[in-house]
């Protein structure tokens, strides 16, 4: 049988991918990939595998098979057992497994893994959001320090990969589960003589316990005494109050099993009916609960509700929300009028619901400050509907904003005096809201504010993502950008999620922000000023930002023409970054260049090593790389693999199991020899190995001509970074061809030139190339090889044998996104008039065909 590649299986890294072979581990031993803190890191990452997404963590680098070693280690699996479950091991044996994680092997998927001192979190998404599941170790000392990214029996990529110190903030689910705890909520007044209205004598010893009106009346069904500040209880035990009280204002009690029915009595007269139900006479009790000398009791809530409405107030009680929203507006019960500067109105509130939810109020009303004494209040800076609405919250535990052509507005405000009075819960509420109405108008200025406030990193993430998403439109629709923070425009532009027209509008948009009292709106403008002014005129302040903000650009996403103009400009000339920038990225798009200079350094920086098992990744190799994109993505990620676009053509583009897209006319194929037994079209995407599989030459102005052609289709068009082929049997290798695009099946245009090249050499050999030129980010309908110089064979040189190909890149829909990805080079749709870049001049692979 055939080999299935030509050079053993190794881990390599091309254009910010890691691709890891089966059975392999490749160690990140750059020092900004190692935790910081031995011991204590966060490794986020982009992962695409049929199954096995491995994390290895030791204290020292490992080998290239990690299961060898005998150092201690950690292990986490992502899509473990055929894709179905996560597992973590310690030193080779699973102590923790758990079903349902899987992994996607058709398009890259972000997650994080996160330790602290043994304690493993696993997430999907943003470090820090998404946990999907948690684990402690027993062993806390270990010192682990570095990352190893390993495979099982298949091919598993990675991309964007960062090691990131530990953050000590929990994930997002974790804060907002504490954030009664922060508040305090109404259990911390449990006995206390802080707002107390009401007053229980229990006991002989005639004890005064303290309690609230205001508690009791929202969970008991029948009225307390309107004219008594003290009740007396004789024939009660404080400990059955206690118990009484402790369950009405946390929803838990304990209670030794013989007070059970003195219990019972007290929650039947004053109407605490959930708690009366689980107190049973001794004779209805199990024998197994009648054992024990006490017995829990808890508050069960039946229906789980919103997050919202879990209320620092009545979380775990049986508090009735509704009677205790009823209370709002009312002067019922109420020890504190409140007045807004300019506002006429009143306020009445009860001092023990605002203090429930707010520290800072809290302590105003607590600690002997004049307000704690005072029945009337006057509070300055305040909208009355912000307030109000800050106010229903308390009382409801949700937001009731009504519609309002300003309700962002709001918003903002409420969630700047949430920050204010330290109710983290009410900005969480008014985050999800102001995620909901985003726009590209807004998106801005929700930022900016967000930016300035704790406890706002949701709604941060959330403004980064939607600006990159939709960056072009929210900067034209956005006045204020200028006034951005640096660190968040930065998360902008470096964002994986940001998706661009054309890459210049990226180098505008950091011209718009650093010429801040100039209003320049894009480069050319900023050339024109600099006809009469300096550099350090146009950018002031923020030009030592500018130059370290270059480094997001993807100058090697911007057509030549637009790379040349940048490099005989002023600010080229002014800013030595970029136009060292503008250079590299215009040797990278050289043509007729195989392997260009800057891509060679890329991939030696690269420096896999040691027996292909450390891996130090090239700080620019983003550089290279396709932003993200509403195409469909199609990506290389080994010799054979089903990730290409031959193949998802196979399966009507995702809709069913592959079948030859040749027999279902999802493509066409042809070859320059008719068909034969030996030049079968369908054949060549049949992803089966033949023996013998060639096209002939045909003659062109005297010449020989040799080539396999692909049709896409008239609905679809491929932007091709990655191409593979096979070659047959016979011992005939190609040596100098080229793969040629074109639009219309007459202008071909090169995308790789091969010449003199070796590669290919065994019978059955897979063997895959990058595209690099300017024109692996045009789309093109036809593909074909063609054979520009004679083969290894001196019966038959011009026979282009080979039985197998695929092409990757980006795939698009030629009739819905033409125009968008058209403006990236500034093309018209491609006609055989339409000037283009050309490979090599004198070459055959030019002409028309």
């Amino acid at each position: 049988m055939p080999c299935a590649s030509s050079c053993p299986t190794i881990t390599k890294t091309y254009r910010n991918l890691l691709v890891v072979p089966p059975f392999e581990c490749a160690w990140l031993v750059d020092d900004n990939l190692r935790f910081p803190e031995p011991g204590r890191g966060c490794v986020a990452f982009e992962a695409c595998a049929d199954n096995d997404v491995t994390v290895v963590l030791k204290e020292k680098a490992g080998s290239k098979h990690y299961r060898t070693d005998m150092d201690p280690n950690y292990a986490i699996v992502l899509g473990s057992h055929r894709n179905r479950r996560l597992r973590i091991a310690v030193d080779g044996s699973t102590l923790f497994e758990a079903a349902g994680v899987v992994v996607s092997p058709s398009h890259f998927e972000r997650f994080w893994i996160s330790i602290c001192d043994g304690h493993i979190t696993v997430g999907k998404g943003d470090p820090g959001r998404g946990v999907l599941f948690e684990w402690a170790h027993s062993d806390t000392t270990r010192k682990v320090q570095y990352v190893g990214l390993s495979s099982w029996d298949k091919h598993v990529g990675y991309r964007n990969i960062r090691v990131l110190p530990y953050s000590k903030s929990l994930p997002l689910s974790s804060r907002l589960a504490e954030f009664a705890l922060a508040s305090g909520g109404v259990a911390q007044f449990l006995e206390s003589s802080e707002f107390a209205d009401l007053y229980f004598c229990v006991g002989l010893e005639m004890r005064l316990v303290p309690a609230h009106r205001l508690v009791l009346a929202c969970c008991c069904s029948k009225s307390l005494p309107s004219k008594e500040d003290v009740i007396s209880l004789p024939s009660v035990e404080y400990c059955v109050l206690h118990a009484f009280l402790q369950y009405a204002y946390t929803g838990r009690a304990q209670l030794a099993r013989n007070n059970l029915a003195a219990l019972r009595q007290i929650c039947e007269q004053f109407g605490l009916d959930s708690l009366s139900s689980q107190c049973e006479t001794p004779e209805q009790i199990d024998d197994s609960i009648a054992s024990k000398s006490c017995l829990n009791l808890e508050y069960n809530h039946g229906v789980e509700g919103s997050l919202e409405a879990s209320s620092a107030f009545s979380d775990g009680s049986p508090i009735d929300s509704s009677k205790l929203q009823a209370f709002f507006g009312t002067s019922e019960l109420t020890d504190l009028e409140i007045m807004l500067d300019g506002c006429h109105s009143v306020i009445r509130v009860h001092k023990i619901v605002l203090s429930a939810w707010s520290h800072p109020l809290l302590k105003m009303f607590t600690n002997g400050m004049w307000e704690s004494s005072m029945a009337k209040i006057c509070i300055r800076d305040v909208q009355l509907d912000v307030f109000t609405a800050m106010l229903e919250f308390m009382y409801s535990g949700h937001l009731n904003l009504g519609p309002n052509d300003k309700l962002d507005s709001l918003l903002l405000s409420l969630l700047v005096l949430a920050d204010q009075f330290g109710i983290p819960l009410l900005q969480h509420a008014c985050s999800l809201k102001l995620i909901e109405l985003l726009s590209k108008e807004s998106v801005s200025s929700i930022l900016r504010v967000a930016a300035s406030l704790p406890c706002c990193e949701l709604l941060q993430d959330a403004c980064v993502e939607f600006f990159a998403k939709h960056f072009e439109d929210c900067i034209q629709h956005s006045s204020d950008v200028q006034e951005l923070d640096l660190s968040f425009l930065r998360k902008i532009i470096e964002s994986s999620d940001l998706s661009v027209a054309t890459e210049e509008s990226v180098l505008n948009t950091m011209i718009l922000w650093a010429s801040a009292d100039q209003h320049l709106h894009d480069w050319r403008g900023a050339e024109d000023y600099l006809s009469e002014h300096s550099v350090v005129e146009l950018f002031g302040e923020r030009l030592i930002s500018f130059d370290e903000m270059l480094q997001y650009v993807r100058f090697a996403l911007m057509p030549p023409t637009l790379l040349q103009e940048l490099k005989a400009s002023r600010l080229s000339e002014s800013v030595p970054r970029l136009r060292s920038m503008v250079y590299e990225a215009l040797e990278y798009l050289a043509p007729d260049k195989e392997f260009p200079c800057c891509e060679r350094r890329l991939f030696l920086s690269n420096n896999i090593c040691n027996q292909d098992r450390l891996v130090q990744l090239a700080e620019n190799s983003i550089q290279f790389s396709q932003r993200s994109s509403k195409l469909k993505e199609l990506f290389f990620i080994c010799d054979g693999d089903s990730n290409g676009v031959l193949y998802y053509a196979g399966t009507s583009h995702g809709a069913h199991a592959w079948m030859n897209p040749a027999l279902t006319k999802k493509v066409s194929v042809t070859a320059s020899s008719p068909l034969s037994r030996f030049t079968d079209a369908k054949a060549l995407v049949s992803r089966q190995y033949q023996g013998t599989s060639f096209a002939g030459p045909s003659f062109e102005g005297g010449h020989p001509c040799s080539w396999w052609k692909i049709d896409l289709g008239e609905s679809h068009q491929l932007m091709c970074n990655h191409y593979t082929l096979r070659q047959d049997g016979s011992v005939n290798y190609v040596r100098s061809w080229s793969l040629q695009g074109s639009s219309d099946d007459r202008n071909w245009l090169d995308l790789r030139i091969h010449q003199n090249e070796k590669t290919l050499s065994r019978a059955g050999q897979f063997a895959s190339w990058p595209i690099h030129s300017a024109n692996a980010h045009l789309p093109f309908r036809y593909f074909r090889i063609i054979l520009t110089g004679p083969t290894s064979s001196s019966s038959r040189p011009w026979n282009l044998c080979i039985c197998y190909t695929e092409l990757y890149g980006y795939l698009k829909n030629a009739m819905n996104d033409g125009p968008r990805y058209n403006k990236m080079f500034g093309l018209k749709w491609l006609r055989p008039s339409t000037p283009v870049f050309k490979g090599s001049s004198d070459s055959e692979t030019g002409k028309e065909h």
